[in-house]
């Protein structure tokens, strides 16, 4: 089973956001968008938004490709190489209909959001700067930075 997640752009008041399936979790998701789309990457992550839900997060927003090894004929390590880096997204790479980013237009309509797709996570960029939060934990938001930071502290104690 996934760990879902929601990431988001913030402006103003109005959160665009898509759904997360796999991976949603700080170490994953939380590291991938910090590290990838952060604090001077916004056009990135407005890019990343706009193409719709995602099945599962990577480094790169990538370009159209089979949605899973087993869509083609190649070898988990050929398949692996070639689109690993790649954020792979149900409408861009299987063509689903009905993903496309949601609209909120007040942060408590996006925590309405997060709590009807199952999210465990959400992720929002505001002012270039990367936020997380965690439904089970209310509606604050921590700096992504700080929360990647305590998971490192708490590995190495």
């Amino acid at each position: 089973m996934g760990t879902h997640s929601r990431i988001g752009v913030m402006h103003g008041d109005v959160v665009k956001s898509v759904y997360c399936h796999w991976d949603g979790y700080l170490e994953h998701n939380g590291r991938i968008l910090q590290e990838h789309y952060g604090s001077n990457q916004s056009p990135k992550a407005n890019h990343l938004v706009a193409l719709g839900d995602i099945s599962s997060l990577s480094k790169e927003i990538g370009e159209k490709h089979p949605f899973s090894r087993f869509d083609t004929d190649m070898s988990d390590e050929a398949y692996e190489k070639l689109y690993g880096n790649m954020t792979t997204f149900y409408g861009r790479d299987r063509d689903e209909q009905g993903v496309d980013f949601k609209v909120a237009h007040t942060f408590a309509s996006f925590l309405d959001q997060v709590e009807a797709c199952g999210a465990e996570y959400y992720y929002i960029m505001r002012d270039g700067v990367w936020y997380c939060g965690s439904p089970d934990k209310g509606s604050k938001l921590v700096a992504l930075t700080e929360a990647l930071a305590a998971i490192q502290e708490t590995e190495h104690a």
